[in-house]
């Protein structure tokens, strides 16, 4: 497994809309490979999520994890979720406004409305078609990835600025939230 480099805001990699994955090239040896360092690349830079174009490549593969992260030390866990080609539609109109940080926007936080609950299909590492529903941080980081996807960075869903924080302001004035 390899390292990859992260692609900082202004590449136009993160702004362009990604390809999907074909269905039967997902148990390929070269997209599992892929699969791994970008578990691998996450994990490193303690990343709760990391999707494709955030490694240079425009693929609609999204990973997500929490264990013990030392980001986000108050979520729950999540265990390792693989998506590929994910459609995520709300399950409601109920929205929450919540701290976010991107690995591709590094050392800045901000608030972000997002969906409470979401339904999301898509297909795993194997293949296999999943239809499941996802809550609050883990709806959030499933949104904030799928973002990237379509090259939307979280900076655009805030509807106002003012909490745009770099991370020892945050640490210091906001960190116990």
């Amino acid at each position: 497994m390899a390292i990859l480099k992260i692609a900082q805001m202004g590449n136009p990699v993160l702004r362009h809309p990604t390809d999907p994955v074909p269905v039967k090239s997902i148990t390929s040896a070269v997209l599992q490979n892929f699969i791994d360092d970008l578990i691998a690349t996450m994990r490193e830079y303690n990343g709760v999520g990391l999707a494709g174009p955030q490694v240079h490549e425009s693929l609609q593969v999204v990973v997500i994890e929490v264990q013990e992260n030392p980001r986000y030390p108050q979520v729950p866990p999540i265990p390792l979720t693989v998506l590929i080609n994910p459609v995520v539609e709300p399950l409601n109109d109920e929205m929450e406004e919540d701290w976010e940080g991107c690995l591709s926007v590094p050392d800045i936080r901000g608030k972000v409305p997002r969906y409470r609950e979401v339904r999301v299909r898509a297909h795993d590492r194997e293949g296999k078609q999943l239809d499941f529903s996802a809550k609050d941080f883990f709806a959030r980081v499933i949104q904030h990835e799928s973002d990237h996807l379509q090259g939307i960075l979280f900076l655009d869903r805030m509807p106002k600025l003012d909490t745009l924080t770099y991370m020892a302001e945050y640490q210091r004035y906001w960190g116990a939230d």
